[in-house]
């Protein structure tokens, strides 16, 4: 997983260097056009993206089992509570798609600082969300869905 990791962060770092430069005062609208361009170059460099490609088979029930201890612990019911307090579970979060753009509707909700020190250490180009209770890889600047988990929160 954290080879992969690196070669989507290096294919994120050759696009994303491959734009023009935002002005030092840059407008919403600017910001916004910088990132769905950013977004379109990072979707169409991994048109054959799946669920997986990132969170590997053999990842996958390790960070569900890094997960159940975490909200397993004493702190786990407050944890997904918190979580899940900033989650609205809409129809656009029912449709997440590896390298889709993560849903303008739905909030970024924060994560807790016991889940994110559980989980493998990520650049500041991707980050870690939960929609519902599927764990997202997200890739910060394009607000693209790199990749994601269903169910690994556990109940």
């Amino acid at each position: 997983m954290n080879d992969r990791l690196k070669d989507y962060v290096k294919m994120h770092i050759k696009i994303e260097r491959s734009l023009p430069k935002l002005p030092k005062e840059a407008t919403p609208d600017q910001i916004d056009k910088n990132q769905r361009a950013l977004q379109k170059m990072v979707q169409e460099a991994r048109a054959t993206a799946k669920p997986g490609d990132i969170f590997t088979s053999e990842a996958r029930p390790v960070i569900k089992r890094l997960l159940a201890n975490v909200f397993g612990g004493p702190d786990g019911k407050q944890l997904r509570a918190s979580i899940m307090d900033e989650n609205p579970l809409t129809p656009a979060a029912r449709k997440l798609t590896v390298n889709g753009r993560y849903p303008d509707t739905v909030p970024l909700t924060s994560v807790p600082p016991q889940v994110l020190q559980t989980l493998p250490k990520l650049t500041e180009d991707l980050e870690y969300r939960f929609i519902g209770d599927s764990l997202i890889l997200l890739d910060v600047h394009a607000h693209v869905i790199v990749d994601f988990i269903e169910d690994a929160m556990p109940k």
